[in-house]
C-alpha cells in the first residue's frame, strides 16, 4: 500500500478546509477549530461575530451557526449574552484532561501493542516524519496538527469510534493547556518521544502502555507558565479563507 498523502493524514477538520465544495458554516466552523488546536487563537480570545463575518467573508448568521457548533462540541466558550470565546481551561481541569487520557490511550497502547497492521505503522511513521519536518522548519502549528494526529491515528486504529470522539474532545483541551502553561522551548509531545512509541508498540502491550503513561505524564510535568501568545486580530488571522 502506498504512504497516505498529507491530505489523507490530516485530521477531520483539515480535511474538510481542503476538500471542496463546503457550506460557509462547515468552512467557518473547520477553520477555527483548527485555529485553536495550532494556537493561532490564543486562550480567551474573544470570538467576536462581527470580526469573523468580516475575516470570512460571510454573513453574521453564518457565524453564529458556526458558533453554535463549536460551542456544542465543547472547543469554545458560549458565554449568555457575551458570544463565544475561546476556553482558557484550569489547573484542575488539566489534571482531569490527562487523567482521563491516561485511561484511554494506555488502553489503546495496550491493546494494538504488537498487532499494528504494515499500512498502520508506516502512516504513523508518515506523521512522526512530517512532525520532525514542521519542527525542522520552525513550524509550530504544523507540528501541534501533526502531534495530534499522531494520538488520534492510534484511537482509529482500535477499530472503536467511541474512541477516536474521546480524543477529539480531549486533544483540543490539552492543546489549551499547552499555550497555557507550557513554555514554548518546552514542548515535550514532539516527534522523538512518538519514535519511542512507535517502538514500544513493536513490542508487548505492557511495554507500550508504559510508554504511553510516561508519554502524557512528560506532558503533564511539563505544564508551568507558559509564554503569552498575542492576540491577532480575527478579520486578519481569517482573511485567507474569505469567501470570493
Amino acid at each position: 500500500m502506498s504512504p497516505r498523502t498529507d491530505l489523507e493524514l490530516a485530521s477531520p477538520a483539515r480535511r474538510r478546509i481542503a476538500s471542496t465544495p463546503a457550506t460557509a458554516t462547515q468552512r467557518v466552523y473547520d477553520t477555527i477549530h483548527a485555529a485553536i488546536v495550532e494556537h493561532r487563537l490564543a486562550p480567551g480570545t474573544r470570538l467576536r461575530e462581527v470580526e469573523l463575518a468580516e475575516g470570512f467573508g460571510v454573513s453574521r448568521t453564518v457565524v453564529r451557526q458556526a458558533l453554535h457548533r463549536l460551542g456544542q462540541d465543547q472547543i469554545v466558550e458560549l458565554e449568555h449574552n457575551r458570544g463565544a470565546r475561546v476556553p482558557q481551561p484550569t489547573r484542575e481541569q488539566a489534571a482531569q484532561v490527562f487523567d482521563a487520557r491516561r485511561v484511554v490511550e494506555c488502553e489503546l497502547a495496550r491493546r494494538l501493542a504488537g498487532k499494528l497492521r504494515a499500512e498502520q505503522r508506516a502512516e504513523l511513521e508518515a506523521l512522526v516524519r512530517q512532525e520532525a519536518e514542521a519542527e525542522a522548519r520552525g513550524d509550530a502549528p504544523a507540528a501541534i496538527r501533526l502531534s495530534g494526529e499522531f494520538h488520534r491515528a492510534l484511537a482509529r486504529f482500535a477499530g472503536n469510534p467511541v474512541f477516536v470522539r474521546l480524543l477529539d474532545e480531549l486533544l483540543p483541551t490539552t492543546s489549551l493547556l499547552i499555550a497555557l502553561y507550557q513554555g514554548g522551548s518546552a514542548r515535550t509531545c514532539a516527534a522523538h518521544t512518538h519514535t519511542g512509541l512507535l517502538t514500544a508498540l513493536a513490542g508487548a502491550g505492557g511495554g507500550a502502555a508504559g510508554e504511553m503513561r510516561r508519554h502524557l505524564s512528560e506532558i503533564e510535568r511539563s505544564l508551568s507558565v507558559g509564554d503569552t501568545v498575542a492576540p491577532t486580530p480575527l478579520r486578519d488571522l481569517f482573511a485567507p479563507y474569505r469567501e470570493t
